[in-house]
């Protein structure tokens, strides 16, 4: 691995441990084991590392839900394989943990590339819901642009949740409850003129 991606992955993991502020460009040249004079060549300064690295954490995550979501297939069993997949509850998310840090949240340049991610997610789960509304198995009556909301919102307040409590459980109870409101959000079988219901 060459020194210039060794830095991005030692910034990319130091980030997601502890933020952007708290991070130290000393200590990621002593996680990455490249020096001052070769860092300083590769990144003029610690945000030109940092958007690197919020480049990198973005491309980690985003091909993994973004064909998860548009592979072919029944569109709730997408919505549950995207709410039952195995996530490090007690790390947080990559991306989303970024929002929480003060200068990331006050750099618009920083903060473009997560909201990019989000967006790309937000986009391939409407149309996903989207998908199911038009075959029935969700209500008519439904907005999949706020559904995709509500479930990105379950992920990642879950996600702040478990941090709070030092437990998986909260993060694995909101994507359980998110799928509870999807499978509620059913319509009711059809009947026919004599109160039988139809297929």
């Amino acid at each position: 691995m060459e020194s210039r991606e060794r830095l991005v992955v030692a910034m990319s993991e130091l980030m997601w441990e502890r933020g952007y502020a708290a991070t130290s460009p000393r200590e990621v040249r002593e996680r990455s084991g490249v020096g001052q004079g070769s860092m300083y060549h590769h990144f003029p300064g610690k945000r030109d590392l940092a958007l690197a690295a919020l480049q990198r954490n973005c491309a980690d995550l985003l091909p993994a839900t973004e064909e998860l979501l548009a592979a072919p297939g029944d569109p709730l069993e997408k919505l549950t394989a995207y709410l039952t997949r195995p996530l490090p509850a007690l790390k947080g998310c990559k991306v989303g943990r970024m929002t929480q840090d003060p200068l990331v949240a006050a750099d618009p340049g920083l903060l473009a590339p997560v909201g990019e991610a989000f967006a790309r997610v937000h986009q391939a789960l409407a149309a996903v819901i989207g998908e199911a509304v038009a075959l029935g198995e969700l209500r008519d009556d439904l907005d999949p642009e706020r559904i995709a909301r509500l479930l990105a919102a379950s992920i990642q307040g879950g996600y702040v949740l478990a941090i709070a409590a030092q437990d998986p459980a909260p993060f694995d109870d909101a994507r359980a409850g998110a799928l509870d409101l999807l499978r509620a959000a059913a319509p009711p079988p059809r009947t026919d003129t004599q109160g039988e219901e139809r297929p």
